[in-house]
């Protein structure tokens, strides 16, 4: 990473939505979205609001349909609001649409009332902030509009929760600035009497963090690549001062894991992950990396991971392979957008830096040209930065987001509701279709990631206890056991979260046990439907492969 005058060192499936309360729905439309290989011409559909589909012109026709909008992803073209003149029961229309097996999922489009403002944050320098809201007009570089994350109105959604905690793992803090007033996460359990009262291991661990550099309890930034990673996730937002991070509220808890020069030994890394974790932070941010692998900081990872907690992290600026941590399994790696939707290739920094690439790319954010806090003063709002390491950061405040929503959401949860929001082929031509090694899954866009009905998995599953599959997580191809069912015959039904229908198999329980063996899936999140028409019993299991 870089900024300017110094140099730095980087180091459910649709069946299940009927279940969705539709208390805000008073008008018949509901949202509609075409599998791949269904998709209509969208240039037909807004001149003719036809979807040149006898079948579903002929439902449309027949419900009285008023029009027909393109909606969502608009690149996509797979994404449809359908307003019908005649109100009828929601239910009933979503039925109809979803029984001609044409969309990966159907739901009611919902109203909501405004409560008296807008949530554009009043921040005397949020014109700079181009990764919150890009009109093409920013300076430094060449810019596009839309080219950003949608966090304004992501924010009519959700400013962050205060109860929740964001774990910065860097070179500190300026704890005493005014965008993180009121907000540095404090240790209740701790009393300042110089020992270790809470016994986590660490004496007075009362304020902010600890400094696992010098081994105290003063987690102060002594070189400015920390507060500026904490700014861009957390500064306080619409308060009239600075910039806007992209979580107002919740506590900022921050590990001190690099020194004056922006070093930092692996152990330091690796026992700060697992404060963090044990301390009860809900997701970690580590803007740093290195080239050489290592067991201790892997088991951290995922000790992290088995404990549901996601750790974000920076792949580098080298323009070559993912470094470490990044490169693990069960990290968020992340890379570098400019404000134009480009790889950051190179950094304004040098011209043979870049984002790094490669199959354990992630997700890519924001990251070149980030105006940002400085560790020396209060209010010198004119340093920008930029590298991977202010990517990452945008990640871990919009997963902090979506934790505000819905507490419950595991850490594939949440990577796979990235998956299906961030927004695909919006670069150069190394952004190709689908996943690619240069921008993996897509920019993220924290607007589509909050109203992903990906959030309400926990509200489709039947947690009929007493039934339980094993092993779970599991992995593709392996069997597969489900215990203490009714003998008798069952249909088994795998779904993708969104609904579709992958694969059906009919199968015999004897001695209250199914033995399967998994298709081949790509891992995520599953749904699996377990029905014996015989004895009326249908139950739904979530089942996650890796």
């Amino acid at each position: 990473m870089k900024k300017t005058t110094l140099i730095l060192i980087s180091i459910l499936c649709s069946h299940f939505l009927f279940s969705q309360s539709n208390e805000n729905q008073t008008t018949s439309r509901i949202v509609v979205k075409f599998k791949t290989d269904k998709k209509p011409n969208k240039t037909s559909v807004e001149s003719y609001q036809k979807f040149d589909m006898p079948h579903i012109d002929l439902l449309n026709k027949n419900n009285n349909i008023r029009s027909i909008k393109l909606t969502g992803n608009k690149r996509q073209g797979d994404t449809y609001v359908l307003e019908f003149d005649v109100n009828r029961p929601i239910e009933q229309l979503m039925e109809l649409y979803l029984k001609t097996e044409l969309f990966i999922y159907v739901e009611s489009d919902f109203i909501g009332k405004g409560h008296g403002f807008q949530t554009t944050p009043n921040d005397f320098y949020f014109n700079r902030q181009w990764s919150h809201y890009n009109d093409g007009s920013f300076l430094l570089s060449d810019s596009t509009i839309d080219a950003d994350m949608d966090t304004d109105l992501a924010w009519d959604i959700t400013q962050g929760d205060p109860n929740l905690i964001v774990a910065i793992l860097d070179s500190g803090l300026k704890l005493d600035h005014p965008e993180f007033s009121g907000r540095i996460w404090n240790n209740t359990n701790e009393t300042q009497n110089g020992s270790d009262s809470d016994s986590n291991g660490y004496s007075d661990d009362l304020f902010g963090g600890w400094d696992f550099v010098n081994n105290d309890n003063d987690p102060t930034d002594d070189h400015g690549h920390g507060t500026n990673v904490a700014g861009i996730t957390l500064a306080s937002g619409n308060n009239n001062i600075g910039y806007a991070g992209v979580n107002w509220n919740s506590k900022i808890m921050i590990c001190k894991i690099l020194d004056e020069n922006n070093s930092g030994f692996y152990s330091w890394w690796a026992e700060a992950i697992y404060y963090a974790v044990d301390n009860e932070a809900s997701v970690i941010n580590m803007s740093v990396g290195g080239n050489v692998s290592s067991t201790l900081l892997e088991e951290a990872i995922n000790y992290a991971y088995d404990e549901n907690v996601p750790v974000v992290v920076s792949t580098g600026n080298q323009n070559s392979v993912i470094q470490y941590p990044a490169k693990y399994i069960n990290a968020f790696a992340i890379g570098s957008t400019n404000s134009d939707d480009t790889r950051s290739a190179p950094f304004f920094w040098s011209d043979t830096s870049g984002s790094n690439y490669g199959a354990e790319l992630d997700f890519v954010a924001p990251g070149n040209y980030m105006y940002g806090l400085d560790h020396l003063s209060n209010t010198n709002y004119d340093y920008y930065w930029g590298g991977t390491s202010q990517a990452a950061p945008h990640v871990a405040g919009l997963i902090s987001l979506l934790l505000s929503v819905n507490t419950d959401l595991t850490v594939d949860e949440i990577r796979l509701v990235l998956e299906e929001s961030s927004e695909d082929q919006v670069g150069d031509s190394e952004d190709t279709f689908g996943w690619d090694q240069y921008y993996g899954h897509g920019r993220i866009n924290a607007f589509q990631a909050l109203t992903s009905p990906l959030l309400n998995i926990n509200n489709f599953e039947n947690t009929n206890e007493n039934v339980m599959i094993y092993p779970n997580p599991s992995t593709t191809g392996s069997p597969l056991e489900i215990l203490n069912l009714i003998d008798g015959d069952y249909n088994l039904s795998f779904y993708t979260i969104l609904g579709q229908n992958l694969y059906e198999k009919q199968v015999t329980a004897s001695h209250s046990k199914i033995r399967v063996l998994l298709p081949k899936f790509n891992s995520g999140t599953y749904l699996l439907k377990i029905k014996n028409n015989s004895q009326n019993i249908t139950i739904f299991k979530k089942l996650i492969i890796r």
